[in-house]
């Protein structure tokens, strides 16, 4: 209503100031101070308020006449609003402006703000100060976005830290818990947990089963959370973990004044609509993707003090659980990969060791524990003819399936290779022409992920227990380790050939004599190369702990592992120890005959006196078979001089040897046909037979088994 004069007649309209006048500019000035989205408020020198704007006034919940003329002091009494009045007392004194930055809730808002304030002191022209101004500014937006960026790089630096899965998951509870929400709870598919050799993620539309607890962590003031199970929890079908992972997308729950607290349950978050209280009010489940497939159901909760869950808060959580749920992905098919390549590994490799009586043996494999996987490590022990034995230990470079398989072909070929007699240096030759045709095979440029190298290392040992000599030869491998029985232990000095693989390069053996109970350690540079110390280091340490071994191998295996690997460690690791055994003088005889058809008559004569000699009566007639034809081969086919031996181990072994290098042939004779018997009679009354070529010539030989 327009003011009236006393006649009421309209009183004429003053005339405006001009506006560059203060009258014009104060009320200006006065409207632009109260109604400022901005909230400030001016202070005397003693620091009582003199004026505050609505902003001000709604965020500290009283209005300007109830905060007029209270110190500062009065106005923020708490934490942290009273270090904002420190510092409004020390920029009175010091005459220099600050600027805080503070988070408090609004008075009737649940979620805290961030507040930017500045703190300028008011001074008169002279510089004499006069009070003390205070803006405040909502920079929560800004605030928040800042925040969820920095999560999310420290959520990209933190988790994937190594190939475990349940600790990969743990780690996306351990930065997401305090910072993002009061409690986290991480569960995978009871399938993902399962057997890795068989077990696969689900297919985004399959329906759900199980899910079991693998990480999880709470705050102080949450509820408590239970330890994660061992055992898969069902799902009901309309529950909340179900549907989220029904519909692959982030889902927000939030819990009214008409609800209960959230509950944590062994398998899943519940609501208990039957109680009050303070507890979990928002809910944010996101389920776990990684290429194409469902893993698990991330849980993000937050309690009464903290704000709800918003849009932005479920895009940060799908952002870093998709970065956790890779890195799930990542760690299960590395553990999956892993599993099949140390079942594939311990499958090639030998149960327990072959019978045979020239060696005591005791052996250890131990894959590695780093992210590179399984590698190509191998030791066997392949009895051969005569009673010896050939003790062997190799390594494909490289890791994975690729490097198992590898390792299965050139261990077959090895064995292959032994069966034949081949001497250690022919041996590693042949090998080395196989790795070499393999590498042909396996090369295609082309191809994403060909291989067109491989390189492995090995040595190869035979050892006599008639002579008490070893044969050996390597390949680009580390050196044997002999114990003497008297507690010497020392490298044997063999002629370090070149790594199978290269091609064109000779191998040199080398004949040691062992005394009768020395030990022979044959093992893997993963025993004694690590990254914090090199090969030379690592054979200092072998070297005295096989110098202070134990009677048992056994014992011997495990304190050398003890002492000289980590709790983990980065390569695999093959060892392989044997202890000597000589045969006695008094269990073989040899004889030397004449290349005389009449000698084969002779030679019948001493086999079946030796024979009764040793007890083996019941071996007598077969092994006057097995002489007669053998001698009489010997004789025919081959040249002087014919040497017959007899040798009484755990078998009868009974051997021809001459000067000849025609092979002997199996065949089936025709039934008019005087001849081409002999061989064939011998394979059928013995358990195994075979030749072995030798510098002089070459040795037929048959083993026959003494009846029980």
């Amino acid at each position: 209503m327009n003011p009236l004069t006393r006649t009421g007649v309209p009183a004429p309209a003053a005339p405006a100031p001009p506006p560059d006048t203060p009258e014009a500019v104060t009320p200006l000035m006065e409207h632009a101070f109260t109604q400022a989205p901005i909230a400030m408020a001016l202070y005397d020198r003693d620091c009582r308020q003199v004026r505050a704007n609505d902003e001000m006034a709604y965020i500290s919940g009283r209005t300007e006449d109830e905060t007029h003329g209270r110190l500062l002091t009065d106005l923020l009494p708490d934490p942290p609003l009273n270090e904002l009045a420190r510092q409004g007392a020390q920029v009175m004194r010091s005459g220099r402006p600050a600027r805080a930055d503070v988070r408090v809730a609004v008075p009737g808002e649940d979620r805290e703000r961030a507040w930017t304030t500045f703190l300028t002191p008011v001074e008169d022209g002279a510089g004499r100060p006069l009070g003390l101004a205070v803006a405040a500014l909502d920079t929560t937006r800004e605030y928040l976005a800042r925040r969820r960026l920095s999560l999310v790089n420290e959520a990209t630096a933190r988790i994937g830290t190594t190939l475990d899965l349940a600790r990969t998951a743990q780690e996306l509870a351990d930065v997401t818990c305090g910072r993002f929400a009061d409690a986290v709870t991480v569960d995978l598919l009871d399938s993902v947990l399962a057997d890795p050799v068989l077990a696969d993620a689900r297919p985004q539309d399959a329906p759900v089963t199980a899910l079991r607890r693998v990480a999880q962590r709470a705050t102080h003031g949450a509820p408590p959370l239970p330890r994660p199970g061992r055992r898969a929890v069902p799902l009901a079908p309309r529950s909340l973990p179900a549907r989220v992972l029904a519909s692959g997308r982030a889902t927000r729950f939030h819990l009214g004044a008409h609800a209960g607290p959230c509950r944590w349950s062994s398998g899943a978050l519940t609501f208990d609509e039957s109680k009050r209280g303070d507890g979990i009010h928002s809910v944010l489940a996101v389920p776990l993707k990684a290429r194409g497939q469902v893993l698990g159901l991330a849980q993000f909760a937050r309690s009464r003090r903290s704000g709800p869950f918003d849009e932005d808060d479920a895009l940060v959580a799908e952002d870093i659980t998709a970065r956790a749920a890779t890195c799930i992905d990542n760690a299960r098919r590395y553990t999956r990969e892993r599993a099949v390549a140390v079942t594939l590994q311990r499958s090639l490799l030998p149960a327990r060791p072959a019978a045979q009586n020239a060696v005591d043996v005791a052996s250890r494999y131990l894959p590695a524990c780093s992210e590179a996987g399984v590698g190509g490590d191998w030791f066997d022990v392949i009895p051969l003819s005569g009673t010896r034995v050939a003790l062997v230990v190799g390594d494909v470079v490289g890791h994975g399936l690729y490097a198992s398989a590898t390792m299965g072909r050139l261990r077959t070929a090895v064995r292959t290779l032994a069966d034949l007699d081949m001497p250690p240096d022919e041996l590693l030759t042949h090998l080395d022409d196989l790795v070499l045709q393999n590498q042909r095979e396996q090369h295609d440029p082309g191809a994403p992920g060909s291989f067109d190298e491989l390189c492995a290392t090995c040595v190869y040992a035979v050892y006599d227990p008639l002579t008490r000599t070893c044969v050996m030869a390597a390949a680009g491998h580390p050196a044997p380790v002999l114990l003497t029985p008297d507690g010497d232990a020392r490298f044997l000095d063999l002629p370090h050939g070149p790594p199978l693989g290269l091609g064109g390069l000779p191998f040199e053996s080398r004949e040691v004599s062992l005394p009768e109970g020395s030990v022979l350690a044959l093992y893997t540079d993963g025993l004694v190369e690590s990254a914090d110390h090199d090969i030379r280091h690592g054979g200092d340490r072998l070297l005295r702990a096989m110098a202070g071994a134990a009677d048992s191998l056994e014992e011997t295996c495990d304190s050398v592992l003890d002492t000289l690997l980590p709790e983990k460690p980065g390569d695999d690791v093959a060892l392989l120890l044997a202890r000597t055994r000589a045969l006695p003088g008094d269990r073989t005889c040899t004889w030397e005959l004449a290349p005389d058809p009449s000698a084969v008559a002779d030679a019948r004569a001493l086999a079946t006196r030796q024979l009764t000699a040793w007890g083996l009566d019941d071996l007598v007639f077969t092994t006057e078979l097995v002489v007669s034809e053998l001698v009489t081969n010997a004789i025919r086919y081959g040249a002087a001089p014919v040497r017959l031996r007899l040798i009484h181990d755990t078998r009868l072994i009974c051997e021809v040897s001459d000067a000849g290098h025609t092979a002997p042939r199996l065949r089936r004779a025709r039934t008019y046909d005087e001849g081409g018997r002999g061989l064939f009679l011998v394979a059928q009354l013995t358990d195994r037979w075979g030749t072995r070529y030798t510098p002089d010539g070459k040795t037929i030989w048959a083993e026959q088994l003494p009846a029980a």
